[in-house]
């Protein structure tokens, strides 16, 4: 991977999506994950382009949506952190929770 890095509960979060939607289908399971790295690495060169989300974190977070999913990323790191993946129909109470656990 180059240009950024990945909290390792956020490869655990890509991880646990592509098992589920292995599920029931292997192939759309590959399709989703190529698209979030593929956004990810798209974030690189120009991190703010996502978007705050102050009702879920206080720290400088960014955060950009790939189908039903959130990549919340810290901009200003180099190489560009993210910190999770999260399922965008979660209730913001539960993605500030998971978060504010990742804040290391």
């Amino acid at each position: 991977m180059s240009g950024f890095a990945l909290h390792p509960e956020a490869f655990t979060d890509i991880d646990e999506i592509a098992l589920y939607i292995g599920q029931d289908s292997p192939d759309a399971a590959l399709r989703v994950v190529d698209e979030l790295y593929t956004a990810i690495s798209s974030l690189v060169p120009y991190p703010h382009q996502g978007h705050r989300r102050p009702d879920l974190t206080r720290r400088a977070l960014r955060f950009k949506r790939v189908r039903d999913y959130l990549i919340a990323y810290a901009p200003d790191e180099s190489p560009l952190w993210v910190v999770a993946v999260l399922h965008g129909h979660r209730s913001p109470r539960t993605m500030a929770a998971i978060l504010k656990g990742r804040e290391s």
